[in-house]
């Protein structure tokens, strides 16, 4: 059963990463690059790493897709018509394969939950590794953490120059 859910996670994975590149519009692009995030969540959770699912979700999906939208409506895009017409003649065809997938699942876990006991089958996989992996990510990892973040940071001051140089001379002033 598990390798059915890693081959859904893995083909929405997929499809959303090469709908990302494939979509004109850059917030339908974010769309699918949160889609993305959450299903390589879901594969973190097959992987029993449910700390990472989570970080997956609430920094990835969460706090770094805000500031792609805010930069995105910053710059101020342009719309495109016709991925609209595009993404309204499957828009109820997405809704129906998606409302039956999550239909599925929970059916699925209600029946696992139902035909199980409560006691774990692996008592290793429930211990506390947070303080570990904050003791390794301080400690073993602190240069590639704050390579990361000075990215992140050169990245922000680079779409805000970008920004700037974008603007009128009048813009800049008030």
């Amino acid at each position: 059963m598990e390798s059915l859910f890693f081959f859904i996670f893995a083909a929405i994975a997929v499809a959303s990463s090469l709908l990302l590149v494939m979509f004109r519009n850059p917030v339908y692009s974010a769309l699918s690059l949160v889609t993305t995030f959450f299903a390589l969540a879901g594969l973190y959770v097959l992987l029993n790493a449910y700390f990472l699912a989570a970080v997956q979700v609430i920094v990835y999906a969460g706090a770094i897709m805000v500031l792609f939208l805010f930069v995105i409506m910053l710059l101020n895009l342009g719309h495109s018509g016709a991925l609209e017409v595009m993404a309204g003649k499957y828009r109820r065809v997405a809704v129906v394969l998606l409302m039956s997938v999550l239909v599925a699942q929970l059916g699925l876990m209600t029946g696992r939950r139902i035909g199980t006991s409560s006691q774990p089958e692996d008592p290793a996989i429930y211990t506390d590794n947070i303080p570990y992996i904050g003791k390794l990510l301080y400690t073993d990892f602190l240069f590639p953490f704050e390579v990361a973040s000075m990215i992140l940071l050169v990245a922000l001051v680079g779409v805000m120059v970008m920004v700037k140089k974008g603007q009128p001379e009048d813009a800049r002033l008030s």
